[in-house]
């Protein structure tokens, strides 16, 4: 029987590709490449004819799970809702623990990026807040307690 192996990356279409890229390398993620992508490959993948993208992958630094981050050259972007909140259908959030969750936070208000509500707590186990980042990326922050 087939099975999966393991979770290798989420995807994210982005406008403004090294913007969004600053954000997450400022989170601690590190930058594995940069390339473009076009051609019969990625026309068959994504089924649009003629496509381009510029395309960065970022990982953790444990090299776990990837961020890959889309800018579109061809065709045209597609705008999404920058201000969709978590009960809109559809990917909601990029999820990373860390270890000091108000620096975090304190940092990224201070970089222009506010938290989606508050800082919550989660029985004595957990804190977490949801960033709304560029293009109206949400990312949850969650720090570990014990």
């Amino acid at each position: 029987m087939s099975r999966i192996m393991r979770f290798d990356h989420v995807g994210v279409t982005v406008q403004d590709l090294d913007q969004v890229t600053a954000f997450f390398v400022g989170l601690g993620l590190e930058v594995e490449g940069r390339t473009f992508v076009e051609g019969e490959f990625i026309d068959t993948v994504i089924a649009i004819p003629d496509s381009r993208t510029e395309i960065v992958m970022l990982r953790t630094p444990d090299g776990g799970t990837g961020v890959e981050l889309s800018s579109f050259v061809r065709p045209d972007p597609e705008p999404g809702s920058p201000a969709a909140m978590a009960n809109e259908l559809g990917l909601r959030s990029l999820s990373f623990e860390v270890d000091d969750l108000q620096a975090h936070v304190d940092r990224l208000a201070a970089e222009g990026y506010g938290l989606v509500g508050g800082i919550g707590q989660y029985e004595g186990a957990w804190r977490m807040a949801y960033v709304r980042g560029p293009e109206g990326i949400i990312v949850s922050l969650a720090e570990r307690m014990t």
